[in-house]
């Protein structure tokens, strides 16, 4: 049966996203909501909306018996979970399907594989994806790990198993720092994700953020949609995000977007998935995969046409991916900002209310928002407001349009990162593309350091 109403399991520009490609595909869509998001875009404008729960997230958006009931009071034929909160929670996934609701996502025993970082590794270098190197698994005993530690060459990184957002890592640049930061790499992960696990890798020294952006139908076909460029990142949280990268050839793009999509082939994947890579030296080491839409998906679709939501949809529908490989193709040059409510040199959050908004427009620009005036932006939530999205034939191009769109963009009230990109985009050495996952820090400490003198 096709899925005439969906359940939108998310909030924010995402929710409004999601709800958007629905609607042009004529199908009906279902908001939930915390008590705090009643005035939300996506709210206003869906068909129908069920209030959740109270403002904190683990009372709402990851409530997953009053997700379950809102589905059902509505009769939603389907469930779309964005990205966050419970997008890549693979029991969930599981409690939808046995409701006989269909789950716009991975089959959940991928969802598990890869949530795993340990497992995902495993899974990767079976599957013929380059690694880090690194252990086979999760790293219990001291011992085994100063030997292999020495065995690979310090500098190593410990990881959280079930890690994510940089909590749980600690870089060690000798053997007299092993042990310490072994520890509170374990302490830090039980503490954020209720498991000590961890696992080692080389620590590679100043690599770039390079993704695969793929698409499986779950039945043994799979497709590349080129890679995008994620280095700019303040502790590991991206904050400007490209399509293609500067730096890598077509050739290079052919070579590695053929090894993802005949892995994601070979493992039967279902919908959008990312793989993720740090690229150093013209190598790629597989880091890890989410099995989900990025935020940053908008870049990919504006340099090969295709609605990736859209295609979600489609997919969990059971109907067959909507081109072949060879229908991609890559034009032109994308950049994403996102806009978060903080401080833009000290990042303190600043929710409040947007006492006046206007969002750029022109050629080739994108604004994906839920922001209006006279909305407040609550503070229970991350503080990613929106995100610009330019295109143009060129590198050099996009970023003369990018200057031009942020130049437009009215947020009043709340302070937001819009000055931060501001001054990105005039930096020589952004506009040449030369860039690694440390620069960014670098640059903010170096700005921090020339204002406090």
């Amino acid at each position: 049966m096709a899925i005439k109403r969906l359940l939108i399991a998310n909030r924010g520009e995402i929710a409004l996203r999601i709800h958007r490609a629905a609607h042009e595909m004529g199908i009906e869509t279902v908001a939930v909501h915390s008590t705090a998001d009643a005035d939300a875009m996506h709210v206003r404008l869906a068909d129908h909306a069920v209030c959740i729960g109270p403002a904190a997230a683990k009372d709402s958006y990851l409530n997953v018996a009053a997700i379950i009931s809102a589905a059902e009071i509505t009769n939603a034929d389907a469930i779309h979970p964005g990205y966050g909160f419970l997008s890549e929670n693979a029991r969930f996934a599981e409690i939808v399907e046995s409701h006989g609701i269909k789950w716009v996502g991975p089959k959940p025993e991928h969802i598990r594989t890869m949530g795993d970082k340990v497992e995902a590794k495993r899974t990767a270098g079976a599957l013929g994806l380059p690694l880090v190197p690194g252990s086979d698994g999760a790293i219990e005993d001291f011992d085994v790990a100063r030997a292999l530690a020495q065995e690979i060459g310090y500098p190593v990184i410990i990881k959280a198993a079930s890690g994510g957002g940089g909590r749980g890592m600690k870089v060690v640049n000798g053997p007299e720092e092993l042990e310490s930061q072994m520890g509170q790499a374990r302490s830090e992960a039980a503490a954020a994700f209720g498991d000590a696990t961890v696992y080692m890798e080389k620590y590679l020294g100043n690599p770039r953020h390079i993704e695969f952006q793929v698409f499986g139908d779950g039945e043994g076909n799979a497709v590349h949609l080129g890679e995008r460029d994620c280095s700019l990142q303040r502790r590991h949280q991206k904050v400007l995000e490209e399509a293609p990268s500067p730096v890598i050839t077509p050739e290079e793009r052919d070579r590695m977007g053929g090894i993802v999509s005949k892995a994601m082939a070979d493992m039967g994947y279902r919908g959008a998935g990312t793989i993720e890579f740090l690229w150093e030296n013209g190598e790629f080491y597989f880091i890890e995969m989410n099995t989900r839409l990025q935020v940053e998906h908008p870049v990919t679709e504006a340099i090969t046409g295709v609605d990736l939501v859209r295609e979600q949809i489609r997919i969990a529908d059971g109907q067959p991916l909507s081109f072949t490989q060879d229908a991609i193709e890559f034009k032109g040059h994308a950049i994403e900002c996102r806009i978060n409510a903080e401080d833009p040199w000290n990042f303190t959050p600043s929710p409040g209310k947007v006492s006046n908004y206007h969002a750029a427009g022109g050629m080739n620009v994108r604004v994906d928002s839920g922001l209006y005036a006279g909305y407040s932006i609550p503070p229970y939530y991350d503080s990613m407001i929106g995100k610009l999205i330019v295109s143009g034939r060129s590198r050099a191009g996009a970023i003369m349009r990018l200057k031009r769109a942020l130049g437009e963009m009215v947020i009043e009230g709340p302070k937001t990162s819009i000055p931060l990109h501001q001054a990105l985009v005039e930096d020589p050495e952004f506009n040449e593309g030369a860039y690694t996952i440390k620069w960014l820090e670098e640059w903010l400490a170096k700005r921090a350091a020339k204002d406090a003198g």
